[in-house]
């Protein structure tokens, strides 16, 4: 009876009707079962997500701890802006028209002693009498360019910086006075020092009058914009999330990488994020730059302007490449120690270039000894050695860069290519220890 019902279905063997109901069994219980793996891959993905926005801010938040934390580096930073040629300019034409608010020519020139009247009159071109105003801004510009390119007004400008450090954080936050002022819409600069000197140049040069000059402390702006009010306050609270925003960016897609169910996809994925998520604020910074010195108030130098932005955010674009080059290095590491078919291949070429480069060196009769059975043995741990030097290289450096990374990624490759060398595999015939 049963038999003929079995043959009745179709004729199929009993066995293989059992064991299809055994697995359409199988796939129910499957399917019956709550989806852990989907809420685990979903939270994971919102933590690597998470992470990767957080990564840009992380960048800046580093950026605005640092030039307000460390006086070197803030230092090194303004201190190149010295010897640009078009903040020089902006500087003796801000000194020129604030010496030549004070300058009463009329009774300036009458009171010159007759004996500097030769040599003011030779400096002046000649021209004592005709076109006087032009000719004396002529030659005050003259003074406060000569005194802007020296070396003098070098030291005055790092001097001066390293001194108002102290009081950045008070600018940064709208309070607080010195030589660095951040109002509603612009940062400036008290450049005093710079109009003395060129007043004692214009006394040196014969025009003794000049000494009459009150002392004058005119402002250098730094940075101009109607935005300045609203930055001041994002740059502040950057600045106190500090150097722990970061640290909380790589933990969120660390934590997002181990609760995938595929964790080696899932570092790929977060890496890459991560790069192209600060390499749009690479790209945001380059189109800001564009729109600020399009939107720049008249008056305001354009060229010193750029000078002044390139050298404020020229940290946070090094950070940028900086993070995108490693967030690059370690995805496209642990895509290559994947079970992907291209990875394979490029691991197979690795290996065959390798083993040419021994089998010419065993031609030639160079051999490891004890040494290749030792690395053989201990491979796996010399490898993870090698990996943990260059993330301590890494760590030490006191300011990586985008090329620094990639120089580490370059000498890890071949330390880990002379391990594989010398990695040499067991003589035919003999022992495998």
């Amino acid at each position: 009876m049963a038999e003929g019902s079995a043959h009745a279905d179709g004729g199929a063997d009993p066995a293989d009707v059992r064991e299809l109901r055994a697995r359409v069994a199988a796939l129910e219980k499957e399917r019956a079962r709550p989806p852990r793996h989907h809420v685990r891959s979903g939270l994971a993905a919102v933590l690597i997500v998470v992470g990767c926005l957080l990564a840009p801010l992380s960048v800046v938040a580093a950026w605005a701890a640092d030039q307000v934390a460390d006086t070197d580096r803030y230092v090194a930073t303004v201190a190149p802006l010295a010897s640009d040629p078009d903040v020089q300019d902006a500087v003796a034409n801000r000194a020129t028209d604030a010496l030549m608010s004070h300058l009463d020519l009329p009774a300036l020139l009458a009171d010159v002693a007759p004996a500097d009247r030769p040599r003011l009159q030779q400096a002046l071109g000649g021209r004592l009498g005709d076109a006087l105003e032009s000719a004396v801004r002529s030659f005050v510009h003259d003074q406060a360019r000569k005194v802007a390119a020296s070396d003098a007004f070098k030291a005055v400008w790092t001097d001066a910086n390293r001194r108002i450090h102290s009081s950045l954080d008070k600018a940064l936050t709208g309070g607080g006075g010195g030589a660095v002022q951040l109002t509603n819409d612009s940062v400036t600069v008290d450049i005093g020092p710079v109009v003395d000197q060129v007043k004692q140049r214009l006394i040196a040069s014969g025009l003794s009058a000049a000494q009459h000059i009150p002392a004058v402390h005119t402002d250098f702006t730094l940075v101009r914009s109607d935005q300045v009010g609203k930055v001041k306050t994002y740059v502040r609270l950057l600045q106190l999330a500090g150097n722990w925003l970061p640290v909380l960016a790589v933990l969120l897609v660390a934590a997002g990488v181990l609760l995938s169910v595929r964790r080696r996809r899932a570092l790929v994925a977060g890496c890459l994020g991560v790069a192209v998520a600060t390499g749009v604020l690479g790209i945001g910074l380059r189109v800001f730059r564009v729109l600020y010195l399009d939107r720049l108030p008249a008056g305001v130098s354009p060229g010193a302007a750029a000078a002044v932005y390139d050298a404020l955010v020229h940290f946070l674009q090094t950070t940028v490449r900086m993070v995108v080059a490693l967030a690059v290095v370690v995805a496209l590491g642990a895509w290559l120690t994947g079970p992907g078919r291209y990875a394979g291949l490029v691991r197979g070429l690795w290996t065959s270039g390798i083993g040419a480069v021994r089998g010419t060196a065993d031609h030639a009769g160079l051999r490891t000894g004890p040494v290749g059975p030792f690395v053989r043995r201990y491979r796996t741990w010399i490898t993870w050695l090698l990996v943990a030097v260059a993330l301590l290289v890494y760590l030490l450096w006191p300011y990586p860069t985008g090329w620094v990374v990639v120089g580490i990624a370059l000498c890890l490759l071949l330390a880990l290519a002379v391990a594989d060398f010398l990695a040499s595999p067991p003589e035919p015939g003999g022992s495998a220890t």
